[in-house]
This record gives C-alpha cells, structure tokens and sequence, in this order.
C-alpha cells in the first residue's frame, strides 16, 4: 500500500510527544468539611396572637312608626234634581263608607313558640305510638276499696304467722314475721307473677300461632288507650268458655275458646275490658289481698281438717264422743273469734268484696266503651245470655223440669253483676254520650 501524495503542499506533521502543561496539577482536599453537630435552637413557646382593636358595636337608631292621618272623607254627592212623577229616576246608591284604618300599625305577629314537651307523655321510638302515663296503671275507689276490706283478712293471717314464730328462737321469729310481710313486694315481680298465673290460674303462655291473631289486636286496643303493649304478656287459658282474665299485675289472659271463635271486634272488646281492670288497679289490688289472706286461709282448711278427722274418729266409738268433739271445735272457734275481734269481721268481708268486684266489673265495661267498643261488648253480653238460657234448660231436664236459679246467698257472693246489668249500663252509657256528642 502506498502513501497519498498531497499536491503543493508538504504533508503534516504531528508532534512527537504529548504536551506540556504548565505547572502541576491541582491539590484537592483529603479532608471532608466539619458540619455543626448542635441542632438549632428555636422558641419553645408561640408568639402571642395579635391583638385587634375592638370596635363598638353600631348603634341602630329605634324607628318610630310614621303616624297615618285618616284621609278626608269624600265630598258629598251633589244635589239632585227634582225628578217629574212622569219620568221617575231610579235612587242613586250612595257608595259604601270607606273603612277608615286605626291609628298607627299593628305589630307583626311573633313567630309560633316551640312545643312544650310534656313529661307525662312517652314517644316510643320503634312504632312511634304515643304513651300517657297517666293511662298505664294506678288504683281507683274500687281497688282501695278491696285493699281496706282485705284488712281483716292480713290481720288474721298475722295471727297465724305469729303463732307459728312462738316456735322458734328469739331472734328468729321476728324475721319471720318481717320476711311474710315484706313478701307481698313479690305481687309485683314478673317472675313471680308468671309462677301464679300457670299454677294458681292454670294459664300458659301464648303459641306463636296464636300471639299471630291476638298481638295485632292487642296492638289496636293499647293503641287507643295510649298504653305500652310491652308492659303486659298475653297468656291463655284451655278452657271452653268465652272468658278472659286480667292475672297477676302484668298479664292479660283469654280463653282459647275465645280466641277461636270470637269476631275481631268483640274479642278487642273483651281485652279491653280486661285492659281496664289493669288500668284501675283490680288486678294486683285482688292478688295483693289474697296473698295477704293465704296463711289464714291455710289455717282455716287445717283446722276444719283436724275438726272432721276427729269428729269422724269420735263417733267411731260412741255419737257422745262425736258430740263432745263438735262442741269442743264450736267453743274454740268462739274464743278465738272474741278474742281477736278481726275474726268477727272476716264472716262480713266475703259478702262486701264480691260487692266491691261487681263494681269493678262495670267500670271495666265502662273503659272498654270509652275506647269505642260499646257495641261489641253488649254482642259479647247478648252471647253470654244464649250460653246462660242453654245452661238453665239442661238443668231444668236434669232436675224433673223445674227451673234451677242461684239462690240470694249465690248472687250475693258472685263477683260479676247478671248480665242484664251490664248490658243495661253500657246501653245507658251509649245514650249519654250521644247525647253529649248532640
């Protein structure tokens, strides 16, 4: 291979060596730069805020209301021209008086006022139903009448419970008579109440099949009544009779009978009615007192126990023994009673409570009327007179023909008035309120 040739000119010519710098190279640093290791110090403490001068508040000036002066009364109207009798002119109208505004204006209307919350009403907040504490529950003339009555029966049953505690130590008796005392205070315990109810009244709770009829139903009569549903259990008893219980303090019992043949409406009647025992106290008023009664009760089953066994042993053996034995009983019972006067008017007492319960009863009827179920009770009354007719015409077959009727000692001792009075009262309580509506 051969070199280019360059034409005029001589070839370049490249240095030899690389070139040459002046001076040496530059020195850099071996050691790194010393930072501070102190960190900066700041105020712990802000800066108070700064204050702006407060300036008073504007005053308004307080506007006097323009006073209107009545405007002029319009001129009269012109005098009219006689008119000729042949070409009669019809009287001219005179306008109306303009109405002649008052002096000043009236000041605006103020603005509606916030309700008053009432605290004897209560909202629940899950239906929204509307709750007057006055309606729950109390005690009118004829439950405090049953608690006085019942009196004589606590005193006798305090005999009883005494006697008992003579038979045990010193400190011992008393407590027993303080604990039958305050046990009363169990009437009110829900528990208690539903011990009593199965095995007193021979009740049960209701079957979900059953609470599907009688709840809605409930529901509608606590509703107009502005009553807690909540505050009552509904039970039933198997019985085949139309009938239904207000137990204890807090249950509402119905008969399956009841239950499966009663219309809506008078079946609403009948636990109105039994609402209204609730609502005035009869209930736990008539367990209170047969709870207080209950050792004196109890007392009187032994006693007439131990009198028959004896009498019975007696005249196994001679009719003077028997004798002796009923004299004996006769005489004891008479010391008793005139030593401890109660007794005396424990004899009285059964005749003036069932007195007391036929009030009750109508003024149960009476509230169910006032919630509107006046017409469904006298339906429910008009039924209870078939049933009493039919019952009396198989008595009168069973007894030769001859009519069986309660006797004065039978009527004076029932609880429940006839069912002439009280259809009677509801009909005279429908015609006083229509004609107070009229």
């Amino acid at each position: 291979m051969t070199e280019p040739t360059y034409p005029d000119a001589p070839p370049p010519q490249y240095p030899g060596a690389p070139p040459q710098y002046p001076g040496a190279p530059p020195e850099y640093p071996t050691v790194p730069p010393q930072y501070p290791q102190a960190a900066p110090q700041y105020p712990t403490t802000p800066p108070p805020p700064p204050q702006y001068p407060t300036a008073p508040a504007p005053q308004h000036p307080t506007a006097v209301p323009p006073q209107y002066a009545p405007p002029t009364p319009p001129p009269p109207p012109p005098a009219t021209p006689p008119q000729h009798p042949a070409h009669p002119q019809p009287p001219t109208r005179l306008p109306h008086a303009p109405r002649i505004p008052a002096q000043g204006f009236a000041p605006p209307p103020a603005p509606p006022r916030p309700p008053v919350l009432d605290p004897t009403v209560d909202i629940d907040p899950h239906t929204g139903r509307v709750h007057l504490a006055a309606r729950q529950r109390g005690a009118d003339a004829t439950a405090v009448g049953q608690l006085v009555l019942q009196l004589p029966h606590f005193l006798c049953s305090l005999l009883v419970v005494t006697l008992v505690s003579l038979l045990l130590p010193e400190p011992l008796d008393l407590v027993l008579i303080g604990v039958w005392i305050a046990s009363g205070a169990l009437v009110f315990h829900r528990p208690t109440e539903k011990v009593l109810a199965r095995y007193l009244f021979r009740m049960r709770p209701a079957l979900h099949s059953e609470l599907t009829r009688l709840e809605p139903i409930w529901h509608q009569v606590t509703a107009k009544a502005g009553v807690n549903p909540e505050t009552y259990d509904l039970w039933i008893e198997d019985h085949k009779a139309v009938n239904a219980t207000a137990a204890a303090g807090h249950i509402v019992g119905v008969t399956r009978y009841a239950l499966e043949t009663l219309p809506d409406a008078q079946l609403a009647a009948v636990l109105a009615h039994e609402l209204g025992h609730h609502r005035g106290g009869h209930a736990w008023a008539t367990l209170l007192g047969y709870w207080y009664s209950m050792p004196a009760r109890i007392a009187w089953v032994v006693f007439r126990f131990a009198a028959v066994i004896a009498f019975q042993i007696a005249s196994i053996f001679s009719l003077l023994g028997a004798l002796v034995v009923g004299v004996v009983a006769v005489v004891l019972v008479v010391a008793v009673a005139l030593s401890f006067p109660p007794l005396l008017l424990v004899l009285v007492t059964p005749y003036l409570l069932a007195a007391v319960g036929r009030r009750s009863e109508l003024r149960a009827d009476v509230q169910a009327a006032e919630l509107g179920f006046a017409d469904a009770m006298i339906e429910v009354f008009h039924g209870f007179l078939r049933d009493e007719e039919q019952a009396l015409a198989i008595a009168a077959r069973e007894n030769g023909g001859r009519a069986v009727r309660p006797g004065l000692g039978q009527r004076l001792l029932s609880s429940h008035p006839d069912t002439h009075t009280r259809i009677r009262r509801l009909e005279d309580w429908r015609a006083a309120a229509a004609t107070a509506a009229g």
